[in-house]
């Protein structure tokens, strides 16, 4: 496997990208309350704006197999599904200086898992958040917060930074409030 870090996706990829995308997510329209996945037209807009690096993973011998896909910014208007205003309010000073970072979404194909090109996003992306001096987010739903994917991405940032911390930034409960039973 190889990764290209570009700030746009090849157009004969477009389909191949979305369907990983949907196939890596497609479980969160039914298990996450609030959306988590992007509408088509939010996932293109997202794949041409400039303001974002895409990562691609491909296949050497088959280079329109997609094996991996992760967008990163620091310009965190250009992505729909997050809000600019919290990071500005609480890090008023990194934001205006860009020095926040956003993950906003790393989709890997199954067969690529282990391949190394987990711990290859991650360290290209740590690399641009240390020479800002700056700070990583992302949103990990709980599900995947079960199965440890926020230990994963901190296992991997201390084998290249000692003392890194991880803290979480925010947390809902979706609570439902229902009739009793009728007798």
């Amino acid at each position: 496997m190889y990764l290209e870090v570009d700030t746009s996706i090849p157009a004969e990829l477009s389909d191949a990208v979305w369907q990983l995308y949907t196939d890596a997510f497609d479980e969160l329209r039914v298990a996450a309350v609030q959306r988590h996945v992007m509408h088509r037209t939010e996932f293109d807009e997202v794949l041409s704006d400039k303001r974002v690096l895409k990562y691609l993973g491909r296949n050497p011998r088959r280079t329109d197999e997609v094996a991996a896909l992760a967008t990163f910014t620091n310009e965190l208007d250009s992505l729909p599904l997050i809000s600019p205003d919290y990071f500005a309010h609480r890090w008023p000073d990194l934001y205006a200086q860009q020095r926040i970072w956003y993950i906003g979404f790393f989709a890997i194909h199954p067969q690529s898992r282990g391949s190394g090109l987990f711990e290859a996003v991650i360290a290209d992306m740590w690399q641009r958040v240390v020479a800002t001096n700056g700070i990583a987010a992302l949103d990990i739903c709980r599900r995947n917060d079960q199965i440890g994917l926020g230990r994963a991405i901190q296992q991997t940032l201390m084998s290249l930074t000692e003392g890194v911390r991880a803290s979480k930034m925010d947390e809902q409960a979706f609570w439902l409030y229902e009739l009793p039973p009728r007798t």
